[in-house]
């Protein structure tokens, strides 16, 4: 199929709703939505906690979570492998080429993201109204949830930057959701595998969904960063 045939066939699959196209994007987004999820739960409290406290070893924190922000996605998902795989601690589960391996490694690498970004964010805020803060009565774990709530909007790019890691991961899905057709086959693992077939038509087509996904990423996380601009400007 040449190059333009294999454009016009993807678009076709896309404007028809080709039940294989629709099965595996939305296979792609419960995953990656799951796993911004669980991410947020954790990492919202963990960087708003890590930016108001100090403690002995909130450096060393730090330093580990920047760096991990940077983790390869084959690392982490050889190490939720092993930690699901038949011997490893967890085998008994049976959670290994499941969706929920996925979200877990997803989550694995998600986290650190959030943990830093929220860091930041929190740290930022805490040292302009600390002393208001403080002065009104508000413990130090009081102020992290009216921290959080003001800095929602900037906080939520931070979300957005976490599920466009994972949206766009291979390695460590396909590590530990072993790309099963109609069970664990995501858009990116769907595409390498269809590219590697030669059929262009339905990785073109979630290469042009996928494209289109992260547009309207960053057009979200644009449009949130102005209009938190706005509201304290």
């Amino acid at each position: 199929m040449g190059q333009e045939n294999a454009f016009l066939a993807a678009w076709r699959l896309i404007v028809e709703l080709d039940p294989a196209l629709v099965e595996i994007v939305i296979l792609s987004l419960r995953v990656s939505l799951t796993a911004v999820l669980l991410a947020s739960l954790l990492g919202l409290p963990i960087g708003a906690a890590l930016a108001i406290y100090r403690f002995r070893g909130r450096g060393a924190a730090i330093v580990i979570f920047n760096a991990m922000m940077g983790l390869p996605p084959v690392v982490a998902g050889l190490v939720v492998y092993l930690l699901l795989s038949r011997s490893g601690p967890f085998g008994g589960l049976g959670l290994l080429f499941t969706p929920t391996a996925m979200i877990i490694a997803q989550t694995v690498l998600i986290l650190p993201i959030v943990v830093s970004l929220t860091r930041q964010v929190i740290e930022d805020l805490w040292q302009e109204y600390e002393e208001q803060l403080r002065s009104l009565g508000s413990s130090t774990a009081r102020a992290i949830p009216t921290l959080l709530r003001d800095a929602r909007f900037s906080l939520i790019t931070s979300v957005l930057a976490g599920f466009g890691r994972a949206s766009a991961e291979v390695g460590a899905v396909l590590i530990v959701g072993g790309n099963i057709a109609g069970y664990t086959r995501t858009m990116t693992t769907a595409i390498a595998l269809e590219t590697a077939r030669g059929d262009l038509a339905l990785a073109l087509g979630l290469g042009i969904l996928l494209i289109l996904l992260t547009l309207l990423l960053n057009t979200l996380a644009y449009g949130t960063g102005r209009f938190a601009q706005r509201t304290t400007g």
